[in-house]
């Protein structure tokens, strides 16, 4: 018997490898504004934090026409693009969400929004294994903050020092902690000692690990 009532995943760099695919879409809309050489964003700083943070930074520093508003709408429709174009699913999670789904109620706890969310969830059938999402739409506060997990276990009917997170950048362990949940990190996006300053309960480099320990 798990020691866990339900587990809440991340979705960006924990089911899907989309790091490099938000960077490039960010990148070509750049150079289509014609800042494709200075557009002066340390992608690293955002690692975790939502478009609207990336957004707000590149606005400061150029002062585009369109509004931020205008500029999201068109960061998701061509990350959409690339996102069914790439389908870049891990290759352990299909595996681990079924296995984990057969024991325990799984949602996501995203700073991405709903229409991202659901795009990916419509690879490799992901949907049917997940209770419910919650959204950086849907919170006032975003990653660090533990809002969104908060809302996750709420919306599961779950105690939050029953569920365990699986995260794989520090400001979404840090939520995770700060929402009062065990968290697993994976070696994605940041390495073993960075998710462990953070404060993961444990670490580990793959999902067939992860799975034993949540069900063991």
């Amino acid at each position: 018997m798990s020691r866990f009532d339900a587990v809440i995943f991340d979705m960006d760099g924990v089911i899907v490898d989309s790091e490099p695919i938000h960077q490039l879409s960010f990148q070509q809309l750049w150079r289509e504004m014609g800042h494709g050489e200075n557009h002066g964003i340390r992608f690293s700083e955002f690692y975790g934090k939502t478009d609207r943070a990336v957004w707000e930074a590149f606005i400061d520093k150029h002062q585009p026409i369109q509004s931020i508003e205008e500029l999201t709408v068109l960061k998701e429709d061509r990350l959409i693009q690339l996102l069914r174009d790439k389908q870049p699913v891990f290759d352990g999670i299909p595996n681990l969400v079924q296995r984990l789904a057969r024991r325990l109620p799984l949602a996501i706890a995203s700073g991405s929004v709903h229409r991202i969310i659901d795009e990916v969830l419509t690879m490799h059938d992901l949907r049917r294994y997940f209770c419910c999402t919650a959204s950086s739409e849907d919170v006032a506060n975003s990653k660090p903050e533990p809002d969104v997990f908060l809302l996750a276990a709420k919306r599961l009917g779950v105690a939050r020092n029953k569920c365990c997170v699986i995260e794989d950048t520090v400001s979404g362990v840090l939520a995770g902690k700060a929402a009062g949940m065990t968290v697993l990190g994976i070696t994605n996006t940041f390495d073993a000692e960075a998710l462990g300053q953070a404060g993961a309960d444990q670490v580990f480099e793959d999902y067939l690990s992860i799975g034993d320990t949540i069900l063991n």
